[in-house]
């Protein structure tokens, strides 16, 4: 209030002084007294301003007296002043009468809220003053956001982000510097007050009525978006005091020609002279000032408005948010397994539905507030040009729709090219998995041709997003060119006397002003119909099914059908829609129950005639009793599918129950004090999920999980798990983390990491489901000897425990025995044998099987040390430091001490020319050259359209002036020559048919070249687009198969998703609006300064201000934007995690940790959003502040200019002059805005630069494939010479001077421990790796002379991870398509593949799904052998591919092979040393050279010998 009031009070006296002032002028002598007591008094409220914000931040009140004492002096010297005059009958028609008045009214009302200050916190005459504390925020010292705490000016003008914004010129912003949000804009808050809102539309009468969100919504945040439409309203209707205001300085200026010598009558009384209020108006260099702060005003009132409705839509987004999380945490399973509810849906709700209503909200005051400036606009047109004026006006009306329409089509276009690219992706993804096997089998351009078919279609939707885009930005350009050509057109045949310069230049402003809310219409209401869609989501998302309230796992309630009814008046049945009310604080306290006296002591769990759906009326469980003893281990069995798992689930209350209850027994045997029970946890299960389940964190954080961390507990259950030779492999031992899902690990691993994290769980009650089916059996022995039998049961847990595996049926304390969804038996394995001898006795020729495969097993090289083998090179192979992550250079420079400040600095602020260049030259050189060029012509048509109305209307002022003297000389000083214009022989009407044919020439041209430029700018960069693409992707599939060792694949896919979609759609946008807006700045300065070329004087020190604006401003920019991108991806992980593991955080009764670690989440992007959209406000408020400098500085120099008397007659150009520079003001901060977003996206094209460097294989040769004979190789005759290879120049070879003979059609196996080089020398055939020394001889021809497609297509491999395409079979065996179908079903028939192929449907032309996930990994591999055969090879190297069959495929595999391969070479690489025991000869490996060679019986006569103890090892 008081902030308010003295901002009135200063504009009064701003008033008063400028009227004291101008009263003296016309008086000719000067009256101090006129205006030097306003004077004063504007500097006495100015201090007290200052003043007052000093006490309130220091916190002394007792010194309000001071200037409550001033309040109350002024009030009564105004008065004394007022009496006299109404003594003097000076009246209201005087303004200095008004002005007095003003003043004792404001004076009166300040006096009176320092009354109420005094009265309320009894301050200065009471004894005990209030003591004011500061808001908590403040107090809080992390709280970093301070817009809702600082002073009225400061809020204003963001004047408190400066050192922030300036500061991280030095250093980047971090995380810790922004803070965390002040209470009233956390998630909770917010959530808080939207449940409630949405709560509070539940009636009694209706309690299955959906509450509205509108209406929430509304309740909520209501209040924030109507002040943000006042502060819109203010600012619009101030906005069209630039036009009036031009229109009235151009009026009397010319005026000031026509009169200047006729006098005024005076009206004086006591001898001075009084003026009205009209009078005072009508002095240009008052309306210049009054411009100046109209301005200042609109463009602060704008600011606020953004503000408030950015603040108000992050705050409904962090509730959103909220909300939706809270009820996936209650969603019920069988939502999410019968599909009803896909992690999709989810994943869109969190990524775009709550973005669509936070856009909606930015936009929302647009929507009431468009309409309102439209209408002004046109009546105050109307006002000024009459008739034609509406003409004009209705040209803008008619082609809104047309935008409209432009914009949905651009809405579709945009969907159509996404699914274009993810398919591009889909297919990129594939190629870069499989890398290896396509280049070892010669086939990367097919599937290169491949992606570059997509990536044709995606173009041609591309190409139309372009035309629509290009389409948008030409009518924004040409629409006022078109509505002042046909408004001054209809002007000149309606009213023949044509337009004065004044009217014609506030028409030109008023058309600039409005031209953007229609354009903005159309954006809005796109917007409105997108958030519609997006509540209606949302609200079928919330009023989805719920899971059963667990008051029966807390408490003693057993839930059956009807007492659930009674107990919260929900009902138990499918459709249940309970209040969210009990949600946050259901979790935390369970509540204490007492024994009941019907249950036995020893049963932890029971359930009675339990009965259990997932939801769809079809029992998945019925007719259950069964009981679970306290302490002891249970294990359920049965076939796949018979309902284990569901069982598990139904216990822990996930299912549906129709019928029966559950029981969980309570754990005290004697009453024990609450907080014991507490610590037992006795809520909660630890429950081991059969997919399992990892969170985007460190290994440690996956198996603690919120526990207390206890070392010798966690050391235990490592061990238990056998997780510590997995920990040593990774890169940082347990604290590294794991990708997104575990993508880093392998299956086992990650199961075992589940294990342990409900092994490590203090809970009683541990439910495993089915934790071996990824182990190889040594683990799943060690498991359950350490794990189950020691860790659990020496604890005393009681475990339930689902298994296949029944040879651990003899640990088990009772045993459940299910089939097709219900009990078959229950009881101890001896009650079993004793009772139903049938079912034991298949058990026991079950067992038998599995110990057979057991002792196979048992002496291989197991799965694990494979895995953990993958492990390693997966993590390992990205040790060397490669030139390829320059971004990662970078942050290490910025690291370095602070010495280096200058430089980092100087980096940071620089704008990238280098890589805009290099955008621009692959965008194709004529398209450069068109776009500059008719950017250049366009914005000189624009300003000579204006120019030439200038002229056009001046001259008929003068022409009115003049008419009665002899000729006109047109005096126009554009570069100072006096052109003079022939007098026109009969006056006004010839003159305008010499006018007005140029006149609408140079509009046509105008629209003309609008179109040409939008066109090319849109076309530069699709260009640009199509070559960086075509090129990283032949570059990327062409390069070494290092590089793919080195750059991890997310980093390579990043360049193909992300940065190639920046340089798609968003890079061209920015680009034209750069352009536009920085020649729309110069084309205004040059105007001005050729008019009144003092101007250029003003503008250095302006320039200068502008030029650090945007220097501190790119940088503090670009790192906030960096941080909002950087906080968004683990919110959007934290969702989709927790609905992937839903069952397992409500087993653990976790939930309430993980909506607090949602909340934190949410919060920190939502500080990070909050500090970029203030960041633009700080920006925005500068520039426009600047823009409103020029305008002053060119209204003022253009009237000191005219006032003395320079030679320039011309008035229009004055109006041009202004109209110019109001235009300015709009165009600052996009330059800056445009500028960082550029410097933003230009990162993508140097990212996707810095891989177009790398070196590609040498494809060429020195033989031309012509030379080389087309049966090649016939025989197979290998001679390895002398052999020396590495990986990479900088590396040391990992073959030393290998030497064999391999004699045509032997069969041959390699032997070794892992990196013994065995590997290495099958990629050496290919030549894969870089042969340094030596060479390799294939039936007389030096592979290293060959290219490498010739090379490449005319051997076969079979590599150990079997990697298949999505596609057809035969797209998958063949996809060069050149075999005859014989061929493949021949190859099928060798894999044993024939018969499962012919039952799929479509034969060889079924699909199969993304990395062949529709095959198990046996069927997979088969599939590998079967494309070597299809290329009927005389070499076939096979690499460890028996890795992943059983032993019975693999013996025939190994048949198949010498009979189908007899007379060709095979090279088999083994680990299982057993496969190669028939071979012809065996060479054994050690680092990399070779240790012995022979037949394999003659090598094992060597008792000492390597092979040998490899044999022995593996009988």
């Amino acid at each position: 209030m008081r902030w308010i009031l003295t901002f009135l009070l200063l504009f009064v006296h701003v008033c008063e002084f400028a009227e004291g002032i101008v009263s003296s002028k016309v008086m000719g002598n000067n009256h101090l007294h006129l205006f030097m007591p306003a004077f004063m008094g504007f500097i006495a409220a100015t201090t007290s301003v200052v003043y007052y914000h000093n006490i309130e931040t220091s916190n002394f009140p007792k010194l309000l007296l001071v200037l409550f004492i001033y309040w109350v002096l002024a009030f009564i010297t105004k008065s004394i002043k007022l009496w006299k005059f109404a003594e003097f009958s000076v009246g209201p028609q005087h303004l200095r009468f008004c002005i007095t008045a003003l003043l004792v009214v404001l004076y009166g009302l300040l006096m009176a809220v320092e009354i109420n200050v005094i009265r309320v916190r009894k301050y200065v005459f009471f004894t005990s003053p209030q003591k004011v504390k500061p808001p908590e925020d403040l107090q809080d010292l992390g709280v970093r956001f301070l817009q809702p705490f600082v002073n009225l000016l400061s809020k204003a003008t963001y004047w408190w982000m400066n050192p922030l914004i300036i500061g991280a010129h030095k250093r980047p912003i971090e995380l810790k510097k922004i803070g965390k949000l002040p209470k009233a804009m956390r998630a909770l808050t917010n959530y808080l007050r939207l449940k409630d809102a949405y709560e509070d539309q539940r009636t009694a009468e209706d309690p299955d009525q959906a509450p509205s969100i509108w209406r929430s919504m509304y309740r909520a945040f209501g209040r924030p978006i109507l002040l943000s439409s006042t502060f819109r309203y203010l600012a619009d209707l101030l906005g069209f005091a630039g036009p009036l205001c031009i229109s009235g300085i151009v009026k009397y200026l010319e005026e000031k020609d026509k009169d200047a010598s006729a006098d005024k009558i005076k009206e004086t009384y006591l001898g001075v002279y009084f003026m009205s209020t009209t009078e005072l108006l009508q002095n240009s260099s008052v309306l210049a000032v009054l411009l100046f702060l109209a301005l200042i005003l609109q463009r602060t009132f704008l600011q606020a408005s953004y503000y408030v409705t950015i603040e108000t839509g992050i705050n409904l987004r962090g509730a959103l948010l909220a909300m939706i999380y809270n009820k996936i945490l209650r969603l019920s399973t069988s939502n999410m397994s019968m599909g009803d509810m896909t992690l999709g849906q989810i994943n869109n709700l969190v990524a775009i539905e709550t973005n669509q209503l936070m856009w909606f909200l930015f936009l929302c005051p647009n929507l009431w507030a468009m309409p309102v400036q439209i209408v002004m606009g046109v009546i105050l047109l109307y006002y000024l040009l009459g008739w034609s004026a509406l003409i004009g006006a209705s040209v803008i009306v008619l082609l809104a729709p047309v935008q409209y329409l432009i914009a949905t089509k651009l809405a579709d276009t945009q969907k159509c090219t996404l699914e274009h690219s993810t398919d591009r992706l889909k297919k990129t993804t594939e190629i870069l998995k499989g890398i290896k096997l396509l280049k070892l089998y010669a086939w990367e351009d097919i599937f290169c041709d491949n992606v570059e078919q997509t990536r044709g279609k995606e173009l041609t939707s591309l190409r139309t997003f372009a035309f629509y885009t290009s389409m948008s930005i030409f009518m924004n350009a040409a629409i006022p060119i078109a509505a002042v050509l046909a408004t001054f057109v209809t002007h000149h045949f309606l009213d023949k006397t044509g337009p004065t310069s004044s009217e014609a230049f506030a028409a030109l402003a008023l058309f600039h002003i409005l031209v953007t809310p229609l354009f903005l219409l159309s954006t809005v209401v796109r917007f409105a119909v997108k958030a519609l869609v997006s509540v209606q989501k949302l609200s079928e998302f919330l009023q989805s099914d719920e899971i059963g309230d667990d008051s029966w796992r807390n408490g003693d309630i057993s839930v059956s059908l009807d007492s659930g009814k009674k107990l919260l008046g929900m009902t138990k049945a499918i459709n249940r829609k309970q209040p969210m009310r009990y949600q946050m604080d259901n979790y935390e306290q369970p509540s204490r129950r007492l024994l009941r006296p019907t249950e036995t002591e020893d049963v932890a769990v029971k359930v009675s005639n339990g009965s259990f759906t997932w939801g769809n009326n079809l029992l998945t469980l019925s007719d259950i009793n069964i009981r679970i003893p306290t302490g002891q281990l249970t294990m359920v069995v049965g076939q796949v599918g018979c309902g284990k798992s569901s069982l598990l689930l139904a216990m822990l209350g996930e299912m549906q129950a129709i019928d029966g209850r559950v029981f969980w027994s309570n754990w005290s045997e004697t009453e024990q004090s609450e907080d014991d029970v507490r610590s037992k946890n006795r809520n909660s299960v630890a429950y081991a999920a059969q997919k399992s389940w990892l969170l985007n964190a460190t290994v440690e954080e996956n198996i603690t999980f919120g526990s207390p961390f206890n070392k010798q507990r966690y050391k235990a259950v490592i061990d238990a798990c056998s997780l510590q030779p997995d920990i040593d492999l990774l890169p940082f031992g347990d604290q590294t983390e794991i990708g997104e899902r575990g993508i880093n690990l392998s299956g086992g691993q990650r199961q075992r990491i589940c294990v342990a994290r409900a092994l490590y769980q203090n809970t009683n009650i541990v439910f495993l489901d089915d934790p071996f089916s990824a182990l190889d059996i040594h683990l799943s022995d060690h498991l359950m000897q350490e794990g189950i039998l020691k860790f659990l049961q020496d604890d005393k847990r009681t475990v339930v425990l689902v298994t296949h595996k029944l040879q651990y049926l003899i640990h088990a304390d009772w045993i459940i025995a299910m089939k097709d969804g219900s009990v078959l038996r229950e009881g101890t394995l001896k009650d079993i044998q004793t009772h139903d001898t049938e079912l034991y006795d298949h058990w026991k020729t079950l067992m038998n099987r599995q110990d057979q495969e057991l002792e196979k097993d048992i002496q291989q090289d197991s799965q694990t040390t494979l895995e953990r083998k993958t492990l390693r090179r997966a993590f390992y192979s990205r040790e060397p430091k490669n030139q390829i992550d320059d971004e990662d250079e970078e942050e290490e420079e910025e690291e370095e001490d602070d010495d280096n400040f200058s430089t980092t600095t100087n980096r940071r602020s620089k704008i990238p020319w280098k890589v805009c260049w290099c955008y621009l030259s692959s965008g194709g050189f004529f398209m450069v050259f068109l776009m500059v060029s008719s950017n250049f012509l366009k914005h000189s048509v624009i300003v000579a359209i204006d120019y030439w109305l200038a002229l056009w209307t001046s001259s008929k002022t003068n022409e009115s002036l003049n008419s009665g003297s002899d000729a006109f000389v047109g005096n126009i000083s554009a570069d100072s020559s006096n052109t003079t214009i022939p007098p026109p022989v009969s006056g006004m009407a010839e003159k305008d048919s010499y006018y007005l044919p140029v006149f609408i020439a140079l509009c046509a041209a105008g629209i003309t070249l609008c179109f040409i430029t939008s066109l090319a700018v849109e076309f530069l960069g699709l260009s640009a687009a199509t070559n960086l693409h075509h090129n990283l992707l032949n570059k990327i599939i062409h390069a070494p198969i290092r590089f793919f060792d080195v750059t991890p694949l997310g980093q390579i896919l990043n360049r193909f998703s992300a940065d190639t979609n920046i340089i798609d759609q968003h890079i061209p946008p920015t680009l034209e609006s750069l352009t536009r807006s920085t020649l729309l700045c110069l084309s205004a300065i040059g105007v001005i300064a050729s008019i009144t070329p003092t101007f250029l004087i003003a503008l250095v020190p302006l320039a200068v201000a502008f030029y650090f604006i945007q220097k501190y401003f790119r940088v503090a920019s670009k790192d906030l934007q960096d941080l909002d991108d950087s906080t968004q991806l683990p919110l959007l992980c934290h969702f989709s995690e927790t609905a992937e593991g839903l069952t397992t955080i409500r087993a653990f009764r976790h939930e309430a940790r993980f909506k607090q670690r949602m909340l934190e989440l949410t919060d920190t992007n939502n500080t990070a959003y909050l500090f970029l959209s203030a960041a633009n406000r700080w920006l925005e408020v500068r520039t426009d502040y600047l823009g409103a400098v020029i305008v002053l500085t060119a209204a003022v120099a253009s009237i000191l200019s005219f006032q003395y008397g320079y030679p320039l007659a011309n008035v229009g150009l004055v109006g041009l002059g202004l109209t110019y520079a109001l235009t300015v003001t709009n165009y600052l901060n996009w330059v800056v805005r445009n500028l960082a977003d550029l410097e933003v996206q230009m990162a993508a094209v140097k990212k996707v630069n810095s891989f177009l460097s790398t070196e590609s294989e040498n494809y060429e040769g020195s033989m031309d494939s012509s030379q080389v004979p087309e049966n090649w190789p016939h025989d197979g005759e290998i001679k390895i010479h002398d052999l020396c290879v590495r990986y990479d120049p900088m590396l040391k070879p990992v073959l030393k001077h290998v030497s064999a003979y391999i004699k045509p059609g032997q069969k041959v196996g390699i032997c070794g421990r892992t990196g013994s080089g065995k590997s290495s020398l099958s990629l050496a055939f290919f030549n894969m790796v870089d042969i340094f020394e030596g060479k390799i001889v294939i039936d007389g021809i030096d592979i290293c002379k060959l290219p490498l497609q010739t090379l490449r297509s005319r051997l076969s491999i079979i590599l150990q991870d079997p990697v298949l395409f999505s596609g057809s079979i035969r797209f998958n065996l063949d996809p060069e398509r050149t075999c005859t179908d014989d061929r493949l079903w021949e190859a099928l028939e060798i894999a044993q593949l024939k018969n499962m192929v012919k039952a799929l449907p479509g034969g060889l032309d079924a699909m199969v799904t993304e990395g062949g996930e529709n095959f198990s990994v046996g069927q997979r591999q088969l599939f590998c052998l079967a494309r070597a055969f299809v290329r009927k090879s005389s070499i076939l190297i096979m690499d460890e591919a028996t890795a992943s069959i059983d032993m019975a495929t693999e013996n025939i595999l190994q048949k198949v092979v010498m009979t189908a391969f007899s007379d060709r070479t095979v090279v088999t690489i083994a680990h299982r040393v057993h496969t190669i025991l028939t071979a012809d000869l065996v060479i054994v490996m050690k680092r990399g050279v070779i240790l012995e060679s022979g037949t394999p019986d003659a090598l094992l006569e060597q008792e000492d010998g390597m092979f040998a103890s490899f044999v022995r090892a593996d009988m």
